[in-house]
């Protein structure tokens, strides 16, 4: 399978400029140039930037120029220290990944589709002398299934209007359930090399989301080991009434282990060579409330997988987020984890 060549390795910038309550103090304070600098040390390739509409549109959607500079600054930044980005769209006008917000209106509403358009030829426009270093990625965690054709046709559209603007530059484009591996079949086959098959992975999610709050089936109680028995995944899954994958589901014994990697990332390595697509992971990760070896060993176990696969990444997240691969619950392991990023 093709490599995408410098976006190999990564860490997400999250909660910077998206799912964040969009104050000076926090674009000023969260990330500086510090931390990028410290980043570049990490043997990484490239950093991936979430950004909220909110950062670059008021109510009405006018530009903000501030959030436009803000984004340039960072791009220069990140080419100072030699490092790519991927320009992420976190939430539009009207949708969002997280049901709380009640972002809602996107997949049925021209006026906040021609919105989107819009801001993305903005963006085209104010970075195209930059593209050779930074990549766009439409839009992030599409939800519903549903959704799936008129986000295909709402994906072409926007494409054919970044590429009147920038001809070469990478586009990531995700699918359904939250940018599943299982929905990357369904959607369009891409319309020249530059196009992005965009997948994320936080399998076995009674691993990396235990214990977390805003999974609604979740007790904030529950631990889960990895590895671990097929049978202790599927007896807690079915307990909880929480989603296992069907790999899990169909294991009738055995350990829930690096194999579970190998069989996921085949089924996406399928799809993107049978279409000549790039391929790339956006997010992984470990929630912080997980014992710090069992993180350790699952991030040896994803790494060696995306390694076998030649597929691109980008680790969930730097600082906080209940992630933070920097905050002090994960400097134990955090020489070691480099590797495996």
């Amino acid at each position: 399978m093709r490599r995408f060549e410098g976006y190999e390795k990564g860490v997400n910038l999250g909660g910077w400029f998206s799912q964040c309550d969009h104050s000076k103090q926090r674009y000023d304070t969260f990330i500086n140039e510090q931390d990028i600098a410290e980043l570049s040390t990490w043997g990484i390739d490239h950093l991936r930037l979430p950004i909220d509409y909110n950062l670059l549109e008021d109510k009405d959607g006018a530009y903000i120029e501030e959030g436009f500079a803000r984004i340039e600054k960072v791009i220069v930044t990140c080419r100072r220290h030699k490092l790519n980005m991927v320009l992420d769209l976190h939430k539009t006008a009207g949708f969002s990944f997280d049901q709380g917000e009640a972002e809602t209106g996107f997949f049925s509403d021209t006026s906040l589709q021609e919105r989107f358009y819009r801001l993305w030829e903005e963006l085209a426009r104010r970075f195209a002398k930059y593209t050779d270093t930074v990549a766009f990625e439409l839009l992030n965690e599409v939800t519903d299934k549903c959704f799936s054709s008129l986000w295909n046709n709402i994906a072409a559209t926007c494409i054919k209007r970044i590429r009147a603007i920038c001809p070469d530059v990478y586009i990531l484009v995700g699918g359904y359930w939250n940018n599943s591996i299982d929905a990357l079949a369904d959607l369009n086959p891409p319309c020249d090399d530059h196009i992005v098959y965009n997948f994320h992975c936080y399998e076995p999610l009674l691993f990396t989301h235990q214990g977390a709050y805003w999974v609604r089936e979740m007790p904030k109680h529950f631990r889960m080991k990895f590895p671990d028995t097929a049978e202790s995944y599927q007896r807690n899954a079915k307990a909880l009434e929480l989603h296992s994958s069907p790999f899990i589901d169909e294991m009738k014994e055995g350990m829930v282990d690096a194999s579970l990697f190998d069989k996921l990332f085949g089924q996406a390595v399928k799809v993107a060579e049978e279409r000549n697509a790039l391929l790339y992971c956006g997010e992984y990760g470990v929630i912080n409330l997980a014992d710090l070896q069992d993180t350790l060993e699952w991030y040896k176990a994803i790494n060696a997988a995306f390694v076998k696969y030649n597929i691109g990444r980008c680790a969930w997240s730097y600082r906080e987020m209940d992630f933070g691969l920097c905050d002090e619950h994960a400097k134990p392991i955090l020489s070691e984890l480099k590797h495996y990023l």
